[in-house]
């Protein structure tokens, strides 16, 4: 039996890979070479010819070698993004949605918040438009729940080699889509809407930003930052 590994490490010696990737090439690399060696046996075809016909794929071994190294380093850098980032934190949003959703569908019932007294009740004077109370409600379990989300994310995050940028912002994913709409959202439609801009109050602003975002986001790092720091203690030594 060919060793074709032993040749394919003795023709690719000095590619600038790692030396976990520098494997991998070479197993992919001999597995392909041994398989059209097998088929020329099979067909008939004697050893050395079986040999020559399989190393006819390889015509230039210093060019295969550069096209390795340059396709390796534009992949890395989107493989390293994948893991150390948006796998995280899809998997915090999406798992922070689904209990969201649960609690919202199962129970308990939300905490509630109102921002004022009568002065911020209704008011149905003629010439005056009805102004809403602005209420904040708040998940408590769906909160509790947060930090081992957050834990999560940080642990992927970090494991995968991730900044620190990269694992706080992967743990904290999930407030990303509410910030979003408190900063930018909610200002566009009070302009672009008269009825919201005269419904809306700033202080349910303060309320639902705290709500949503705020309280949310410091679940999430309160279970995110510890982790983060042992995982990365224990990945450093």
């Amino acid at each position: 039996m060919h060793d074709w590994q032993k040749l394919v490490r003795q023709k690719l010696e000095g590619i600038a890979l790692q030396h976990d990737d520098a494997a991998q090439v070479v197993e992919e690399l001999a597995a392909h070479l041994e398989e059209d060696y097998q088929y020329s046996l099979a067909a008939g075809a004697p050893e050395q010819l079986a040999i020559r016909h399989a190393l006819q794929h390889v015509t230039d071994w210093h060019d295969l070698k550069s096209k390795i190294e340059s396709s390796r380093k534009k992949e890395l850098p989107m493989n390293k993004r994948v893991s150390q980032f948006w796998f995280p934190a899809f998997l915090t949003i999406l798992l922070s949605m689904t209990f969201l959703m649960v609690i919202q569908e199962i129970g308990p019932k939300p905490w509630t918040s109102s921002a004022g007294g009568p002065a911020w009740g209704a008011l149905r004077a003629p010439g005056f438009r009805v102004r809403m109370m602005p209420v904040a409600m708040v998940y408590l379990s769906w909160l509790l729940t947060l930090p081992f989300i957050g834990a999560l994310g940080a642990y992927l995050a970090t494991r995968a080699g991730g900044r620190p940028a990269a694992v706080f912002s992967s743990v904290a994913f999930p407030v990303f889509p509410y910030l979003a709409f408190f900063i930018i959202g909610l200002p566009i439609a009070a302009i672009l809407d008269d009825h919201v801009a005269h419904n809306i109050m700033l202080p349910a602003f303060f309320i639902g930003f705290g709500a949503w975002v705020l309280l949310p986001a410091i679940a999430l790092l309160a279970g995110g930052l510890p982790v983060h720091y042992f995982s990365g203690r224990k990945v450093s030594t």
